[in-house]
């Protein structure tokens, strides 16, 4: 039996998902008796290949249609409208006249973050069938402990199973116990200030750096002191001359944040020197240290620590999906009983369920595939974007490209001020970013700062850029 031929459109720009779109049409074609009960819808491959789309953004469509009743799967006989709409096909109402169901207002379905907003990876490549599957099975195997209170510390085969993939990705010999499980990289960051620093200590941030990092050590008490980066990292003796006795240094040596600069060996070592003779922590944001498009990822400066002074902060949220928020920490080995006591009495532990389907995603060598699954991704998503703001700035920009990242930095040849300019883009709902506000002293000129991870097409990247250059135009 073919498959029903029915044109499907979507609208690119449109601040409602492609995937609830897609759903839309397909109902729309069958209140209108464009489809019938009966007839075959087309295979998941050939929508996606036909819109040039990710399989799973049509899949999650699909699962939606299937779940509500208006699709059949048949297995390898593939889908069909369901057969037992019958004669009712014709009289259901049209998506919009529906009455939204708690369900979806719930969900906001008809919001979809915006494609240049950073620290998001790629949400149409989340493994939503996969991890549906690893869901259950967990969810099935749960005992009545399993029921209870979470550990404060995190859920030992999530903690086993992360310290073996560092091992072996990051170059990190760390035992299960000194990996602690948080919600989020704030959270890391939190646990960190209450375990380490006091109020007065002075805590060395790169300048230009991530405005929220700077802001809650600020919070919690700490003495910023801005230390410039340039094309080597943090210009590590800037910080000694400044503040030697700091009790803290926040570095992201793998990828600057922001400026997508790596961090010298030389550098490393005189950071590491410096934390061991002053009994200080360095703080390591390995935030993307697994995208690197030009060679196999670097080692983490946790590596190297041989005198046991880098506290390693990792995301999963950001490998995987921020909606799990999930991240954990590499406490050196000799401060274990303290940081165990401390999440004891601030620390609320995370979701066994989302932990526990974490760690069967990574024993399972899911995690690496996927991994490697999205390098390959970022580069394409990389390369056509900058294609497009090329193509439509010209000589107007330059892009400053660096061996890995989930970003871009987008300079001006002319004299444009950048957060005038970014304000006005964020108006358009574009979500960029504006370099100087990440400044606290050292200028590092002025430019724009956004994700190309969510640039699932050239098209795409093309309307982009086309709105992109519109506002710049009307906002001058």
């Amino acid at each position: 039996m073919k498959s029903h031929a029915m044109n499907i459109h979507f609208d690119a720009n449109s601040a409602q998902p492609i995937y609830l779109q897609i759903y839309q049409r397909f109902r729309e074609a069958i209140a209108e008796g464009l489809l019938k009960p009966g007839d075959r819808v087309p295979s998941l491959r050939s929508l996606a290949a036909e819109l040039n789309l990710a399989r799973g953004t049509v899949e999650t469509a699909y699962e939606m249609l299937v779940g509500e009743g208006y699709f059949l799967a048949q297995g390898q006989a593939g889908t069909v409208v369901a057969p037992f709409l019958g004669e009712h096909a014709g009289q259901l109402r049209r998506p919009d006249e529906m009455v939204p169901s708690p369900y979806q207002r719930s969900r906001n379905l008809s919001e979809t973050p915006p494609a240049l907003r950073m620290g998001l990876p790629a949400l149409d490549a989340f493994p939503r069938k996969l991890w549906a599957k690893l869901g259950c099975q967990v969810l099935k195997s749960a005992t009545a402990a399993d029921m209870g209170y979470p550990s404060p510390l995190g859920l030992m085969s999530l903690r086993a199973a992360l310290a073996a993939y560092l091992n072996v990705s990051r170059g990190i010999a760390c035992k299960p116990s000194q990996v602690i499980i948080t919600d989020g990289y704030r959270g890391s960051l939190d646990l960190i200030c209450r375990a380490f620093l006091q109020t007065g200590d002075q805590v060395w941030m790169e300048d230009p750096g991530y405005p929220a990092a700077m802001k809650l050590m600020q919070a919690a008490g700490g003495a910023i002191v801005p230390v410039p980066v340039d094309q080597a990292g943090m210009v590590v003796n800037t910080g000694i001359a400044k503040a030697p006795q700091a009790k803290i240094a926040v570095v992201t040596p793998s990828h600057q944040s922001p400026l997508g600069v790596t961090m010298s060996l030389e550098r490393r070592l005189a950071l590491l020197e410096w934390a061991a003779n002053k009994q200080s922590w360095i703080v390591e944001d390995d935030y993307d240290g697994e995208y690197r498009y030009a060679s196999r990822p670097l080692p983490a400066l946790k590596s190297l620590d041989v005198q046991d002074r880098v506290i390693y902060c990792g995301a999963i949220s950001k490998v995987i999906s921020p909606a799990l928020r999930l991240a954990y920490l590499v406490i050196p080995e000799s401060q274990i009983a303290h940081i165990e006591s401390v999440c004891q009495i601030f620390q609320n532990g995370c979701p066994w369920a989302t932990q526990a389907t974490v760690a069967e995603f990574i024993t399972q060598g899911r995690f690496s595939r996927h991994l490697k699954k999205m390098r390959t991704l970022y580069k394409q998503r990389r390369e056509q974007f900058v294609q497009a703001l090329q193509e439509t700035f010209g000589k107007d920009i330059r892009i400053e490209l660096q061996a890995g990242g989930m970003h871009l930095v987008v300079r001006f040849n002319k004299d444009y001020d950048d957060q005038y300019l970014a304000r006005h883009l964020n108006e358009a709902g574009l979500a960029v970013h504006a370099l100087s506000a990440w400044v606290m002293q050292y200028p590092c000129g002025q430019g724009l700062i956004m994700s190309f991870t969510n640039v699932h097409t050239l098209d795409y990247a093309r309307e982009l850029a086309q709105r992109m250059k519109q506002v710049v135009i009307s906002s001058l």
